[in-house]
């Protein structure tokens, strides 16, 4: 294959696109590496790259709308990039009415990225990434072959180079770097088992051995196994946990889904439930493309139109936005389109989560020294939706359910399955702590950048004892 600049790519695709209409076009070029590791021992390494080529159509028509015509191809060659284009027109002339149908973002901004000029060469990311935290893993997994532990894992990072252009002058590009690390520790006989994960930009900040340390206190509290029956406790949520809760309510918080009566956030009668109180504590859940550490596209990338995004609106800029304000939800995401069939702001989504309260910096040993009785989760998982009219999950405990007395964990208990909404979890917080950056478990393949503190929830629904380990 004929490498070729994605920048030329896409002033390539627009040059050969047909007047009358126009043309959106994104460049995707991504590197990988990876390390996985089982019993202590390394077992694969690899690194990959990759590239494609998105080309979106508009048939402007005499009606006064549009067609649309979406063609994304991989290892596109300099010589075959008019053909993705004429196949997208082709799409676009025999399409039916787009209904999110509008003007291109204007802009003549030539680099929204603030961090990486459009005619620089894309990002990417090799073995030497792992430097540091190679060394630091070998002597993790020398130390627990040594004192009869197996340690689990892998690490993987990645960057993504996005390079947008519009016939209506838009050049935007963001270089994404992505990384995490999942850690799982097992006794000998692999009969007890903890997990840790950490998300991190570059695998600078991340300490095996702090990881370990944890892990290893875990498995020792396994050491007493303790029965309990299903129903509400008072449950410590590590920040884990929390994302992977809120991460599924921000997916939910779609404005047009809310405006037609389909979500939690529909209000009866009619309108949207933005105004009302969902928690007691002045709570806020945010998204900042410019949030340290978890660094997002500050503009709008649209592959594809959906419920609450809109090709149509590649380019717009994604600032900061508040989903909900000391306790209120606050907004819901939209796009130009579904936030004129709601009467909302327009909020686009952004790639990142973040989670705080005021003032609130306990820790999680904090947390669980004040806790008289309660239980503390490591994660969650396999969580699938139950009610949307209620945003009620379910899903399972994993790696580590214990019991907290007179601020000690005395035990592990058997694991649950449990049936809670975020939303109902919000209004029943008791207590909160500082905001860390967290993996999701669950999520993390499809959203990596959140920051959590750990909750304390009251009643929190361990609706049946799961046979789960």
């Amino acid at each position: 294959m004929t490498s070729t600049a994605p920048q030329d790519t896409v002033e390539r695709a627009l040059a050969a696109a047909r007047p009358g209409g126009d043309t959106i076009v994104i460049a995707d070029e991504s590197s990988t590496a990876n390390l996985r590791w089982a019993g202590n021992t390394l077992t694969t390494n690899g690194v990959a790259a990759s590239r494609s080529l998105t080309v979106i159509s508009v048939d402007r028509r005499a009606d006064g709308t549009a067609g649309v015509g979406t063609v994304t191809r991989s290892g596109v060659t300099p010589g075959q990039v008019e053909d993705v284009v004429r196949e997208a027109e082709k799409t676009a002339a025999e399409a039916s009415a787009a209904e999110d149908a509008a003007d291109l973002v204007v802009s003549e901004t030539r680099d929204r990225s603030g961090s990486a000029l459009w005619s620089s060469a894309p990002g990417s990311t090799d073995f030497s990434v792992f430097g540091s935290f190679a060394a630091q893993l070998g002597e993790t997994l020398r130390a627990a072959e040594a004192t009869g532990r197996k340690l689990y894992g892998f690490a993987e990072h990645g960057v993504n180079s996005t390079f947008l252009g519009t016939s209506a002058g838009v050049r935007a590009r963001y270089d994404q770097p992505a990384g995490r690390l999942e850690l799982n520790a097992k006794s000998a006989d692999l009969s007890r088992s903890a997990w840790a994960g950490a998300a991190t930009r570059d695998f600078s900040d991340v300490d095996v051995a702090a990881l370990d340390a944890g892990l290893t206190e875990r498995l020792s509290w396994q050491s007493r196994r303790l029965e309990l029956p299903a129903g509400r406790y008072e449950t410590l949520l590590p920040p884990t946990a929390v994302s992977d809760m809120l991460i599924y309510l921000y997916w939910s918080t779609g404005a047009r889904d809310a405006g037609e009566g389909r979500t939690v956030f529909s209000k009866p009668g009619g309108g949207t439930r933005i105004g009302e109180r969902l928690s007691p504590v002045p709570l806020d859940l945010f998204s900042d493309p410019s949030y340290p550490g978890l660094e997002c596209a500050p503009f709008v990338v649209a592959h594809a139109s959906g419920r609450d995004s809109s090709v149509f609106d590649n380019g717009l800029p994604s600032p900061r936005a508040s989903w909900v304000s000391a306790g209120v939800l606050s907004a819901l995401h939209s796009s130009r389109y579904s936030a004129g069939l709601t009467g909302l702001p327009v909020r686009p989504v952004a790639d990142n989560l973040i989670l705080s309260a005021p003032g609130a910096s306990a820790s999680l040993e904090q947390m669980i020294a004040s806790t008289k009785r309660g239980l503390l989760l490591t994660c969650l998982w396999y969580i699938r939706l139950v009610d949307p009219q209620t945003l009620l999950l379910t899903g399972l405990t994993r790696d580590g359910v214990y019991l907290v007395e007179n601020g000690e964990v005395v035990g592990a208990v058997n694991n649950f399955r449990y049936n809670e909404s975020p939303v109902g979890m919000l209004s029943r917080v008791i207590e909160v702590g500082a905001t860390e950056q967290t993996l999701p478990r669950e999520w993390g393949d499809y959203f990596s950048r959140a920051a959590m503190p750990a909750l304390r929830i009251e009643g929190f629904n361990m609706s049946s004892v799961s046979q789960a380990s």
